[in-house]
């Protein structure tokens, strides 16, 4: 007597599949976990399910489930049908410390992108953090690997236009930044309660900027972005130490009294020989919903004015409508939630045309020593 057999089922590789999975990267640190240390057996279980064992950086990794679906991705990329189980572990202290080594490297002060910006404004209210953040996202959306640090210790407002809070995973005195709508991110507001002051004078503030730019891991970014307090105070000059091949982003509305505050720190960047990437005029115009009409509620010609005085280019006027209003309120920046708005367009417009410039090396100490 014969019996039918259904299709013979090909023998799985578990070669293939562990390559497969050493591949995934780590949603934090941008890198293949086969090359970090993190991955563990790779096995078939008496059930037939592949059974996959991953070391995370910390027990509560908050983007275990990202992480899960990209490991089964992985794996039914090269066993299609499988049935996969992942056991998430926690890499001991030993291999926690040897990992943040790698990650360190031997470099005191890493470059920590070709394009640095730095975005400031004479004083609060003009949405200084606002075009920032849209910038940003936009940036992100074209493909690039961007980076932005709230650098406005007292006023940080990255948290909520991006709408999270959790704190930045450690790694033996290495933090990563905390990712939302494609962008790395690291604030003050990730490491205090919500609504708690930070009250802190000049040498914290040094030493919690030069924190954030050494002892954060932001990875190979194509950009970063400093979003500064308003002023020039003990912060932007610290900056202006810290990260020298920063360019200034100055950002205004088209009121005489926010130009003119804002061209002071055009000049102390001028001063300092730190170059201009460029002046952007926000609120130019308050749009109607429902026409479509603009009304100059601040004036006109302050953005204008402000990038003639600086001999530099305004790279856009920005429109005040609900559509940016609701989004910041939202925590999701307004180029992802409303694209269609005309703040959206203006942002995404001048970040795809945000010039590269650099700062020349006169006056600028250079890292040489005698061989």
């Amino acid at each position: 007597m014969k019996f039918l057999s259904g299709p013979r089922v090909p023998p799985l590789d578990l070669a293939a599949v562990r390559a497969a999975v050493a591949l995934v990267e780590d949603p934090e640190i941008h890198r293949p976990i086969g090359e970090l240390g993190m991955l563990g057996t790779v096995q078939v279980g008496r059930n037939g399910r592949v059974q996959v064992e991953i070391r995370l950086t910390t027990p509560s990794c908050p983007l275990r489930e990202t992480f899960g679906a990209a490991v089964t991705e992985a794996v039914l990329s090269v066993a299609p049908g499988t049935t996969v189980d992942i056991a998430f572990g926690a890499l001991d202290e030993r291999a926690r410390r040897d990992l943040a080594i790698a990650l360190r490297g031997n470099d005191a002060r890493p470059v920590l992108a070709p394009r640095i910006y730095a975005v400031a404004s004479g004083k609060g209210g003009v949405g200084k953090s606002s075009v920032t953040a849209n910038v940003a996202v936009a940036l992100a959306e074209q493909g690039l690997a961007v980076g932005l640090l709230d650098a406005d210790v007292w006023g940080y407002s990255v948290p909520q236009l991006f709408g999270t809070r959790r704190s930045p995973v450690a790694l033996s005195g290495l933090m990563f930044p905390v990712e939302a709508h494609g962008v790395r991110l690291m604030s003050t507001g990730f490491l205090v309660p919500e609504g708690e002051p930070v009250v802190w004078r000049g040498p914290m503030l040094h030493k919690a900027l030069q924190q954030f730019l050494a002892d954060v891991y932001w990875g190979e970014l194509d950009v970063l972005l400093l979003d500064l307090p308003p002023g020039t105070g003990d912060i932007t000059l610290s900056l202006l130490e810290l990260v020298p091949t920063a360019a200034l982003l100055a950002v205004t509305t088209p009121q005489p009294a926010a130009r003119t505050v804002a061209s002071r720190v055009g000049r102390m960047a001028l001063d300092a020989r730190m170059p201009i990437a460029g002046v952007v005029e926000n609120m130019s115009l308050a749009t109607c919903e429902a026409c479509g009409h603009g009304t100059a509620l601040f004036g006109s010609g302050g953005g204008a004015q402000l990038a003639d005085e600086l001999g530099v280019q305004l790279l856009a006027q920005v429109p005040l409508d609900i559509a940016l209003r609701e989004a910041g309120d939202a925590g999701t920046p307004v180029v992802r939630r409303n694209p269609a708005a005309p703040s959206a367009q203006a942002l995404r417009s001048m970040a795809a045309a945000l010039p590269t410039v650099r700062r020349s090396l006169v006056g600028v100490p250079l890292p040489l020593s005698v061989a």
